[in-house]
């Protein structure tokens, strides 16, 4: 129900609207906008902003592919160690992002648990290649995905899917039909919210795939290197970056909204 919000609530929402807006605004009005041609055109940042739309598109991908499973595990399943495996698959999100690279590269690397196995097997080495952005990427935006689609699974009432049992749907059919559009309010959140992570993504990136131009630098860490070097760059790439964000999630807006 929708009505007058209280003064000291009023106030104290105003302040946290102008605590999130403020850094936006300052981005505003400190950017060299007669600079914005040359800072956005240059080939360091063209070929970042493309490198970031294809590493955040495909960890958005990975996440739905291996955490839409991993949900219905969680939610529906009655294996023991249901809450530590919970646990563990959602602390990327408070873990610190280089943290998560260090992780990766104890067992991705050249020299770590699985990625010495994987070089001397398949000569496959993940570390400072675009797939180690995307697999860093996707280290840190997957449990979003899981937490959206879990708590969508568990709001669906089972009635539907013992009705659909009942007139002997199989249960595939059932996923495919019944289960999959009353949850694509929840996939679309957890997207949605897994790619703006991904495009935002820095620490674990540079830590396992590195900041090598034209392969691994995103924008993130473009707009760290610009910084160095040249803070009102780095200033325009940081507004690129915030436009991009905005304009996806007001697109998705209604999507974000209906998933309860």
């Amino acid at each position: 129900m929708r009505g007058r919000t209280p003064l000291p609530l009023a106030i104290l929402a105003a302040l946290g609207a102008a605590f999130v807006v403020l850094p936006l605004v300052a981005l505003v009005i400190r950017a060299p906008w007669g600079d914005l041609g040359s800072a956005l055109s240059g080939a360091g940042a063209s070929t970042a902003f493309r490198l970031s739309v294809e590493v955040s598109l495909a960890a958005t991908a990975f996440s739905l592919i291996l955490g839409v499973p991993l949900a219905w595990v969680l939610a529906r399943s009655s294996i023991p160690g249901r809450s530590v495996l919970r646990a563990v698959v959602i602390v990327p999100i408070v873990l610190p992002p280089v943290v998560g690279g260090i992780g990766l590269l104890a067992a991705l690397g050249r020299g770590g648990v699985v990625g010495r196995w994987l070089y001397e097997a398949f000569g496959l080495q993940l570390t400072f290649t675009m797939w180690g952005a995307i697999a860093a990427t996707t280290f840190v935006s997957m449990p979003l995905v899981v937490l959206a689609t879990e708590a969508g699974l568990r709001s669906i009432d089972p009635r539907y899917e013992r009705a659909a049992a009942a007139m002997g749907a199989r249960p595939g059919y059932t996923i495919r039909r019944v289960v999959l559009p009353m949850l694509a309010p929840q996939l679309a959140a957890g997207a949605v919210l897994a790619w703006a992570r991904a495009l935002g993504e820095f620490g674990a990136t540079i830590t396992f795939a590195g900041n090598l131009e034209g392969r691994t630098q995103t924008l993130p860490l473009a707009v760290y290197q610009a910084r160095l070097t040249d803070p009102g760059g780095a200033i325009l790439l940081s507004l690129l970056l915030v436009a991009l964000s905005i304009a996806v999630l007001v697109a998705m807006r209604d999507r974000i909204t209906q998933a309860r």
